[in-house]
């Protein structure tokens, strides 16, 4: 059985997001300027074989659920026999997907058939030209074939909409809707910072609250309702909807203090906060020979001095706090 992980806040730890490649073949307007990124080299990402041992070695000091993030997870080539390893780790209760859907469809007989408890597929309009000017690609029919082919294969499935002013207002009504006919919890985020080049407006105008509000207009019987322990989604139910609706406060940050969130960059980093700037490289212990134990007592030493919250880790970051790498790289 695992052990009760806990940071100094007395918030347990218990789920590890992996970032297994800062590439992607989008380019959101959110996450990346239209160019691009500079990528990682490739020997300096993790390898699976890294991974896996961190993984394990998490799992055994009490982690309990994995996520699979990247970039997108599978733009990195083999990625369904890393995952299929994972799934053989003892202990681990839950093996977890986000990705964009554009090359996940292939791929989903072997995603039930390993026991991938859910996935998160992001999905920012259902209109073709609003799709493809935010995400600088027109893969929308792709990403919906691989919706519909998760639905037809019984994968709990939830859609992340990411909320941006002047780009996707249209859309939320549309998205909503999707709930009413299908299991699905489609989930509204307050766009972040993170984009490669630093906040997009002075002030943001889509909060989770103006979301609500937004959502109102169209069903004003939604009703809020009890969200699981550790969630970062307000939730709410419509009415006749077999789905639910959520709404992520990622930038207004009222989830803080119940997070039990650990990240690792696709280059080593712990994150031990979406907003700090990383706090340990572990792929530098792990290549200088660190063992184990070693790496162990590294990851309880970053735990034990984990920011109060998302503010709070803003404001220790270096060069005055400012924020400027992309959501790609940290790992969505």
């Amino acid at each position: 059985m695992n052990n009760t992980l806990f940071d100094n806040h007395g918030r347990p730890l218990t789920y590890l997001r992996l970032a297994v490649t800062d590439r992607c073949n989008l380019r959101c307007f959110y996450c990346m300027p239209a160019g691009g990124i500079q990528y990682i080299p490739r020997k300096e990402l993790l390898s699976f074989e890294e991974m896996e041992r961190l993984v394990r070695l998490l799992v055994s000091m009490g982690i309990q659920k994995v996520r699979i993030t990247g970039g997108e997870p599978f733009v990195r080539k083999d990625m369904i026999h890393f995952m299929e390893s994972l799934s053989s780790i003892e202990g681990l209760q839950a093996i977890n997907l986000t990705t964009n859907g554009v090359l996940t469809g292939q791929y989903i007989s072997q995603l039930k058939a390993l026991g991938i408890k859910s996935v998160n597929l992001s999905i920012d309009s259902l209109d073709r030209e609003r799709f493809a000017r935010i995400t600088r690609r027109d893969e929308l029919p792709e990403v919906l074939r691989t919706l519909d082919a998760l639905l037809e294969a019984g994968i709990p499935t939830k859609l992340n909409a990411v909320v941006m002013d002047g780009q996707n207002e249209e859309d939320l009504i549309p998205l909503a809707m999707l709930s009413k006919d299908h299991p699905l919890d489609v989930r509204f985020i307050e766009e972040m910072p993170f984009n490669g080049e630093g906040a997009h407006y002075t002030q943001l105008k889509w909060t989770w609250q103006a979301i609500l509000d937004k959502l109102k207009t169209q069903f004003p019987d939604i009703q809020p309702v009890k969200a699981e322990a550790h969630a970062t989604a307000r939730q709410y139910q419509l009415a006749g909807h077999q789905g639910k609706i959520g709404i992520i406060p990622a930038f207004s940050r009222t989830f803080c203090g119940s997070c039990n969130r650990i990240r690792l960059t696709a280059k080593g980093q712990l994150k031990t906060c979406l907003y700090d700037e990383g706090v340990l490289d572990i792929k530098a212990l792990m290549r200088a020979g660190a063992s184990d134990e070693e790496l162990k007592k590294a990851f309880l030493s970053a735990f034990s001095n984990r920011a109060k919250d998302g503010f709070d880790a803003e404001n220790k970051r270096k060069k005055g706090g400012k924020i400027s790498e992309s959501m790609s790289t940290i790992g969505g």
